[in-house]
């Protein structure tokens, strides 16, 4: 199974404290409500080994529903397989041979999947420039909203909206 192909893969990517690991259980929530096997990657950005007590947001995600998850920091892969550097490709190899219909990942900015883009603040912004293959963007009343992006936006107040989009994004056939 060629990986991106027979499921869909999609980002939650923001600065600390943006909601990021509240968006990925409404979306692992809805998702398996539908009947979709899902599975999570979440990057641990707080540097160092994620160790098992501060893995609660990949605990999180299996409480909302996913049918695997991990946590990836300093090179340890909180399912637990250890060595030396782990790249989200290395991970989503492992992922392949598991019965999956969505991989939704948390973190990994850099990387060019499809995004969920959150926004807090003014200076959030900038993030838009760093982040390539935004799906929609995700603001709080406390991000100031005064241009037109090129994206759709949603305010993280209208979760009705945002999950409709976000799950007609996730039913699409890549």
């Amino acid at each position: 199974m060629a990986l991106g192909h027979d499921r869909k893969i999609l980002q939650v990517v923001g600065y600390q404290n943006s909601g990021k690991t509240t968006i990925m259980e409404q979306l692992i929530a809805h998702a398996t409500t539908e009947g979709f096997r899902v599975g999570t990657i979440k990057h641990h950005g707080h540097g160092g080994i994620p160790m098992i007590e501060s893995s609660k947001d990949s605990v999180r995600h299996e409480q909302a529903g996913a049918s695997i998850t991990a946590v990836e920091g300093a090179g340890t892969l909180r399912m637990s397989i250890h060595q030396s550097n782990w790249q989200l490709a290395d991970i989503l190899a492992i992922y392949s041979s598991i019965e999956m219909d969505l991989i939704l990942i948390e973190g990994y900015k850099k990387e060019h999947y499809p995004k969920v883009v959150l926004l807090r603040q003014a200076e959030d912004q900038s993030l838009l420039q760093q982040v390539t293959n935004i799906v929609c963007v995700l603001y709080w009343p406390t991000y100031p909203l005064d241009i037109s992006l090129d994206y759709p936006t949603f305010s993280i107040n209208e979760k009705a909206q945002y999950i409709d989009f976000l799950m007609q994004e996730m039913r699409r056939k890549s």
